[in-house]
Formats: C-alpha cells, sequence, structure tokens
C-alpha cells in the first residue's frame, strides 16, 4: 500500500537523471534538470550531481544503459547519497531494477510532483485530490514492485502465494480509487453549489505555470493575503475573491499552476479543483518572462487549457518579472536607449502575438500595476455588455 510518510525527508541528498532521446537536445535536457532540481528543493531535498545519457529510446528494463548505472552507482556509494530522481516516468519493473544496481530508493518525476502536491494539500478536497492520484499512480505500477514475483519461474514451489497477494492489493488499491471518487464527488457537488451562490458576477482566473507570480498578483488585485512564496506549487487550492474596480465587482480566482509532464492522473484528479478555470469568464496568463523557457511553458498552459477544454476564453497575458528579465539580460554598462530599444521590440512582438491582449509588469516592485488594472478592467466591463446588458447602466 501507499507509504503515507514522505517520499524526501529534508535536507536528503539526491542526484538527478535525463535522458537525450533523438527528440531532445542538450540544452533542452539541461534546462529540464534545471525545472527538475526546482522541484528536488521544494520537496526539501539537495542535489549533488546531475547524470544525462543518450539514447534512441529508453531501456525497458533498466532506464539507462548498463555502464551509465554503474557510474552513477560508483558516485553514489562515494559520496553517501541516498536518493535518485529520474526526469521521465518509469514502469514499475523498472523502478525496482534500477535500485537493485544502484542499492538507492528511485523514483520519477510524477512521484516527485505527488510527494510535492502531499506536502502542499491543505483543504479536505486538495487531500482527497492527491491520495486518489497516488493510487492511480500506484496501480499499474504494483507488479513491477513486487521483488519477490521476479523469483517465481516455473515448476515445484513456484506458483500460488505470490499472485494471490498482488491480486488482493490491486483489489485494495481499485477500491480505495472508487471509495475516494465517490467523496471527492461529493466535496465537488458542495463546491459547485458554492460557485452557483456567487450570483451574477463575471468570473476572473488567474492561470499559468507554477512559480510565475499568480499568488503575488493575486495579493495585489485582491488586497488579500494569498499563500506566495518562491517555490513550485505554492498554491494548490483554488482561492476567489471579490474585487470591485471604480464600482465594477467581479470574482478572481487563483489557481494550481500547470507544468511540463504534469502526470495524467494528476490532472484528472484535480479538474473539479480547475473547474474554476472551465468555469471562468475571462482568464489571465501569468507568464514568467525572465524565465529562458518562458515560451515552452507557454505552450504547456495552452494545452492544458485545451485539455480542460478551457481554450476558447478571453485571454489576457500577463508578462510577469520584468525586473528579473532586465537584471538577466541587461548590463549596468548598456546605453539607455538601446535598453529601450530592446524593449520596446519584444513588447511590439508580443502585442503582435496576442493581439494586442497583453501586459508587461513586475509585481514584486508594483511596476504598472495601473495598466494591468485598466486592461482587467475594460475585459470585464465588456463581458459584463455580453453577459449581463442590463447591469451595465450601474457601471
Amino acid at each position: 500500500m501507499i507509504d503515507k510518510n514522505q517520499k524526501i525527508t529534508t535536507e536528503e541528498k539526491v542526484v538527478l537523471i535525463g535522458l537525450v532521446t533523438k527528440e531532445d537536445t542538450p540544452e533542452q535536457i539541461e534546462e529540464y534538470l534545471d525545472e527538475l532540481a526546482f522541484l528536488a528543493e521544494t520537496a526539501g531535498a539537495v542535489t549533488l550531481k546531475r547524470f544525462v545519457q543518450r539514447l534512441p529510446h529508453p531501456d525497458s528494463r533498466t532506464f539507462l544503459g548498463k555502464g551509465k548505472l554503474e557510474e552513477i552507482k560508483a558516485y553514489v556509494q562515494a559520496k553517501g547519497v541516498n536518493l535518485a530522481i529520474v526526469d521521465d516516468e518509469l514502469s514499475g519493473s523498472q523502478i525496482l531494477n534500477m535500485e537493485d544496481v544502484l542499492g538507492i530508493k528511485t523514483i520519477d518525476r510524477s512521484d516527485l510532483i505527488l510527494d510535492i502536491f502531499a506536502r502542499r494539500a491543505r483543504t479536505a478536497q486538495a487531500k482527497v485530490q492527491v491520495e486518489l492520484a497516488q493510487y492511480q499512480y500506484l496501480l499499474p505500477r504494483l507488479k513491477g514492485m513486487w521483488k519477490h514475483l521476479e523469483r517465481q519461474g516455473g515448476g515445484i514451489g513456484t506458483r500460488g502465494p505470490g499472485e494471490t497477494e498482488i491480486e488482493t492489493d490491486r483489489r485494495i488499491v481499485k477500491d480505495k480509487i472508487a471509495l475516494l471518487r465517490k467523496r471527492l464527488l461529493e466535496i465537488d457537488k458542495q463546491a459547485f453549489t458554492q460557485r452557483k451562490e456567487r450570483g451574477e458576477l463575471i468570473r476572473v482566473s488567474l492561470v499559468g505555470y507554477t512559480n510565475v507570480g499568480k499568488s503575488t498578483i493575486m495579493n495585489l488585485l485582491s488586497k488579500s493575503e494569498v499563500f506566495a512564496e518562491n517555490k513550485l506549487f505554492a498554491t494548490l487550492d483554488t482561492t476567489t475573491r471579490k474585487v470591485v474596480f471604480e464600482n465594477t465587482p467581479f470574482l478572481l480566482s487563483d489557481t494550481v499552476g500547470f507544468i511540463r509532464k504534469l502526470p495524467h492522473h494528476l490532472v484528472e484528479s484535480f479538474k473539479s479543483t480547475l473547474d474554476e478555470v472551465r468555469e471562468a469568464d475571462i482568464l489571465l496568463h501569468v507568464v514568467d518572462i525572465s524565465h529562458p523557457g518562458f515560451e515552452e511553458q507557454m505552450g504547456t498552459v495552452q494545452k492544458t487549457l485545451q485539455e480542460l477544454k478551457a481554450f476558447d476564453k478571453p485571454i489576457l497575458t500577463i508578462f510577469n518579472k520584468m525586473d528579473l528579465y532586465e537584471a538577466n539580460y541587461f548590463d549596468e554598462w548598456l546605453a539607455p536607449e538601446v535598453k529601450e530599444d530592446i524593449l520596446s521590440e519584444l513588447c511590439n512582438k508580443w502585442e503582435y502575438l496576442t493581439d494586442g491582449n497583453c501586459v508587461f509588469i513586475a509585481a514584486l516592485e508594483k511596476r504598472n500595476m495601473e495598466q494591468l488594472r485598466s486592461e482587467i478592467l475594460d475585459k470585464v466591463r465588456q463581458m459584463y455588455r455580453i453577459r449581463y446588458p442590463y447591469k451595465t447602466i450601474h457601471f
């Protein structure tokens, strides 16, 4: 059954493992491992080293080649590493075989994300959603994780108990999944009733990749105290506040961040939390423009919105962290007019690509927040005129 103890303990020493296939470039893998390192740090681990191997495809038994595994094993033993994290999804047998070779606990990217979600879950709904995702993750891996099954070949004394035990566990897990789904449906009904009771107010939802500053923007726009920190998945539960700009009221929601390779069962489990996104009238897509892979992150968010069938809504793209962008790309010797030209070119490009539906801000510095408020107000009023024309006389 699922071990309720956390997968990662504080200050645990870890190594990260990535695979470069023909579809990937070494630069992409490095960027992906940067994100994996940040995930590991969020979970409380300390990354000592990264290992990357180029293969046409993952080895079906051990994910990596024998030579690379021996190299990792030597490092692990020399440095006292106690956890290996792989930046892909592994089968139960791959996890077991890698652990046998390396001699340490091995988890994949999905398991790491689930571990972080388990730590961050605060409400009953989030806890049930995470537990459901954990059991859904475990179910297809049960057989591979049974060590004694590996010894079952043919002949006398090799049949019976193993199969019986694994089938028992599989049935228990399936029953638990059914129970959690039932409990989640009850919680969803309550949440649906609460959303219906909000009345005829335009709904605006903040969406975006994890750690782009959604909660900070939520705090500035709604003058509330929503938990925000520089870690991945700081917010799991949807927070909704009533906001009034110039006598125009609307509901503003902050939602869980999206991420590359977000485990499918986690998306499934959190679909009820993401109902705020599906039912929103306007989406505010927050982007960390200082991140070197921000365009790929935007693509991940757009793909997730399509999966949620929420892509056909009015979207205002908020390019956040302009202060960090300037710190990363401008040095102190750059002439002011050159800096201005670069920023102007950047803004013009995205103005064109978003049909003018974008704004550039630095939330921590509160830079350009008035323009953001003005853009949101225009979109909200426009939506009121469409959705509730009889209300607009008050605005």
